[in-house]
């Protein structure tokens, strides 16, 4: 579920990372280290593993879809906003043909306007249905997340695949002591950074990914 070639639609985001290389904040391996870090810190830990925690414990339709608005409105970048749905709905897509309990009526809730399939919220709900224990779908969505900047870091010629497996396995300390603590009681993320580099994305001239 984890694997970077699953077609869950990751592959076309950088979540900022494109943006910070043409303006010269990130340059090397250290720079993207740093930036996957506050993304997993300040970000997923505090936010996204909330939200496909609750998606998991779900019990309809309308409560994945009062979770979906919850991201909506919490989110403050649009292209942000536009890459989690967009990611949700591959990774729904995917699941459905795989015939995985739940996504059906979220699609269709989605087809018709009152869900937003967020990634976070999709997560949950395929992997839950999936059979995996809470445990497995934190590690894998922690990993995922680890493991799409380093894909785009490979992509931006920032590292090479050597060094992007390096850097994972550095990270996955990093997972293992966050995944150890109690997440917050309400979601916030603090990444401000990365949020005014998607901000500007829009406005490069040459764009390899859609955020």
């Amino acid at each position: 579920m984890g694997d970077s070639s699953f077609p869950s639609g990751g592959f076309a985001f950088s979540w900022g990372l494109e943006t910070l290389k043409t303006d010269g904040l990130v340059s090397d391996r250290s720079g993207v280290e740093s930036f996957a870090r506050s993304q997993l810190r300040w970000r997923w830990a505090t936010a996204d593993r909330l939200f496909l925690r609750r998606a998991a414990d779900a019990r309809d339709v309308v409560e994945l879809a009062e979770l979906d608005r919850e991201v909506e409105v919490m989110t403050l970048a649009r292209e942000l906003r536009d890459g989690s749905r967009r990611a949700g709905r591959s990774l729904l897509r995917a699941h459905e043909s795989m015939e995985t309990p739940g996504v059906s009526a979220y699609r269709a809730a989605i087809a018709d306007g009152s869900a937003l399939g967020h990634l976070p919220v999709a997560q949950g709900l395929v992997w839950h249905g999936m059979g995996m224990t809470i445990d497995e779908i934190e590690a894998v969505s922690a990993y995922a997340m680890a493991a799409g900047i380093a894909q785009a870091a490979v992509r931006l010629a920032l590292l090479g695949p050597l060094e992007a497996q390096s850097m994972l396995s550095i990270l996955r300390k990093d997972m293992t002591e966050v995944l150890g603590q109690k997440p917050p009681v309400r979601p916030y993320a603090f990444t401000p950074a990365a949020e005014i580099a998607v901000m500007r994305h829009e406005r490069g001239d040459a764009r390899l990914f859609a955020n």
